[in-house]
C-alpha cells in the first residue's frame, strides 16, 4: 500500500489545477463577504452564491478598476488553483467586473488592463507614419467594400503609391490566423513602408478577432508601422490601443495614410520659393565678394605689386649671396690652418 504525505498530494493537486485549460482562465459569479486586506494591498474574500462558497485572492488592489466591498455582486476572473500551506483551493483573481456586463465586454476590459500593464499601448513606443510611403500593405477581405474604399481614396490623393494585400477573413475562427499570418507575410516582405489593418463595422461579436491577444501581441511586433481602421466612429478594439495610429474608419485610416495631393504641390512650391531664395542668396553673396576683391590693391595696381617682388627676391639674392662668401671664406680658413698643423 503506497502512503503519501500531505505536501505531495497538495502538490499533485495543484499541479491538475493549474493544468486544466479551464480553470486557468475562468469567469466566476458570485457575492463578496469575508472581505479582509493585508498591510501589503491583498484583498483577501469569499466569493458565495445560495449553495456555495470559495476562497478567492487578488494580489494587487491597484489592478481593481471598481470599489469592492462585502455584499457586493460580481463577476471575478482569474485562474483556481490551491494554496498548500492551508490546502484551500482558491480562486487567484486578476480582474473584477460588477454583474450586468456581458462576457465579451468583461473580457475585452481584462485584456485592455492586461496589455496595458505590460506595455503595449505605451505612447512611446509608438511609430510616426512615414510621410511618402512607397509601399503600403492592407490586410482585409479581398471582396469588401473596405478595400474599394481604401483603394479609391488613396488612388485619388497619392496615386503613385504601390498597394500590396494581405487577404484575410475578418470575422469567425479563421479571422484570427489569418489576420496574424497577413501581418507577418507584410513583415516578411522587408518593402513594405506602412501596414493598415482594417474592416467595417459590426456587433462586438462581428469585430471581436481584432480583440484576441494574439492578434494584438502580433501588432504590437510589427517591424512596420500600423494603421489600425476598424469599424465605426464609435467602436473601439484592442487593436486600436496597440497600433502605432487608429483611425476611426477604414476610409479615415487611407486618408491617415497619405497626404492630398495638394499637400505636395504645395510642398514642392515651398521648397522651389526657398532653394530659389537660397541661390540668390549664393549669387549675391559671389557678387560682393568679387566686388570687393577687384577693389582692393592686389587687382588695381598689380605692376606695383609686381615691382615690389621683385626688389625684395634681389634683396635676398644679394643677402644669400654675401653669405655663401663668407661661409666658403670661413671654410677655407680652417682648411689653411688644418694644413699648416
Amino acid at each position: 500500500m503506497q502512503v503519501y504525505t500531505v505536501a505531495r498530494i497538495t502538490g499533485y493537486l495543484r499541479d491538475i489545477l493549474e493544468s486544466d485549460a479551464l480553470l486557468a482562465d475562468i469567469w466566476i459569479s458570485g457575492e463578496i463577504s469575508n472581505m479582509s486586506e493585508s498591510s501589503a494591498g491583498h484583498l483577501y474574500f469569499t466569493l458565495k452564491d445560495k449553495t456555495s462558497q470559495m476562497r478567492c485572492v487578488l494580489f494587487n488592489r491597484k489592478k481593481l478598476k471598481i470599489d469592492i466591498e462585502n455584499g457586493l455582486a460580481v463577476v471575478a476572473h482569474g485562474s483556481i488553483s490551491i494554496y498548500e500551506v492551508s490546502g484551500a483551493v482558491q480562486l487567484y483573481v486578476d480582474m473584477i467586473q460588477p454583474t450586468g456586463l456581458g462576457v465579451l465586454n468583461m473580457e475585452f476590459e481584462r485584456l485592455k488592463a492586461k496589455l496595458e500593464e505590460e506595455g503595449l499601448f505605451e505612447p512611446s513606443r509608438k511609430r510616426p507614419l512615414p510621410a511618402f510611403p512607397d509601399k503600403i500593405g492592407i490586410v482585409t477581405s479581398p471582396g469588401g467594400a473596405v478595400l474599394h474604399d481604401i483603394t479609391n481614396i488613396i488612388g485619388r490623393r497619392y496615386p503613385v503609391v504601390e498597394l500590396v494585400l494581405a487577404p484575410t477573413t475578418v470575422q469567425g475562427e479563421s479571422a484570427v490566423p489569418g489576420i496574424i499570418n497577413a501581418l507577418n507575410a507584410l513583415n516578411d516582405r522587408g518593402d513594405i513602408d506602412l501596414i493598415i489593418i482594417a474592416r467595417g463595422g459590426g456587433s462586438i461579436e462581428d469585430l471581436w478577432a481584432f480583440n484576441d491577444e494574439k492578434v494584438a501581441r502580433a501588432i504590437y511586433s510589427s517591424k512596420t508601422p500600423v494603421i489600425s481602421g476598424v469599424g465605426h466612429d464609435t467602436d473601439f478594439t484592442i487593436a486600436d490601443f496597440v497600433a502605432d495610429k487608429r483611425a476611426p474608419t477604414p476610409s479615415a485610416a487611407a486618408e491617415l495614410a497619405v497626404r492630398p495631393k495638394a499637400d505636395f504641390e504645395e510642398a514642392l512650391r515651398t521648397g522651389q520659393r526657398r532653394l530659389t531664395q537660397a541661390l540668390r542668396t549664393r549669387v549675391l553673396e559671389f557678387r560682393n565678394r568679387f566686388t570687393r576683391a577687384a577693389r582692393s590693391y592686389v587687382f588695381r595696381e598689380p605692376a606695383h605689386l609686381l615691382q615690389r617682388h621683385r626688389e625684395r627676391v634681389a634683396l635676398l639674392r644679394d643677402r644669400l649671396g654675401s653669405d655663401l662668401q663668407a661661409a666658403l671664406a670661413e671654410q677655407q680658413q680652417r682648411v689653411d690652418e688644418a694644413g699648416l698643423r
